[in-house]
C-alpha cells in the first residue's frame, strides 16, 4: 500500500464496502452503528494535529487498512462460494473449469 489516495476515496470504498456487508435483505447500511461511527470519525479528523503526536496521516492509514481488509474478506468469500463444497466434479466439468475441453471419441461414443 505505497500510495493512500484521497481520503474522500477512501471513505467512500468503506461505506461501499458496508453496502455490500448490509445485503439486499439486511436493514439500510446508514442505520447500522458502524456507518455512524465511520463518519463521525472521518469528520472529527479532518485535520489531525501535530502537537497531539499523532501522525498526520494516521486516520488515513487505518481506514485505507480497514478497507483493504473488507475486500479481500469479501472476495474471498465469493471465491470460496465459487469454488468450495462442489463434490467431486465430472472430467468435462473440471477441463471447463481450466479451460480447456475434452477430446471426442471415435465412433460417436461422447
Amino acid at each position: 500500500m505505497a500510495a493512500l489516495g484521497s481520503p474522500l476515496r477512501t471513505l467512500r470504498g468503506l461505506l461501499r464496502e458496508l453496502r455490500h456487508a448490509s445485503g439486499p435483505a439486511g436493514r439500510p447500511y446508514r442505520d447500522t452503528p458502524a456507518y455512524r461511527h465511520i463518519v463521525a470519525a472521518f469528520r472529527a479528523h479532518r485535520v489531525t494535529s501535530e502537537k497531539l503526536c499523532r501522525a498526520q496521516q494516521e486516520l488515513h492509514f487505518q481506514a485505507a487498512t480497514y478497507l483493504c481488509l473488507l475486500r479481500s474478506v469479501r472476495e474471498h468469500a465469493a471465491l470460496h462460494r465459487e469454488y468450495h463444497g462442489k463434490g467431486e466434479r465430472s472430467p468435462e466439468e473440471v477441463a471447463g473449469l481450466v479451460g480447456f475441453r475434452l477430446p471426442q471419441q471415435p465412433g460417436g461414443k461422447g
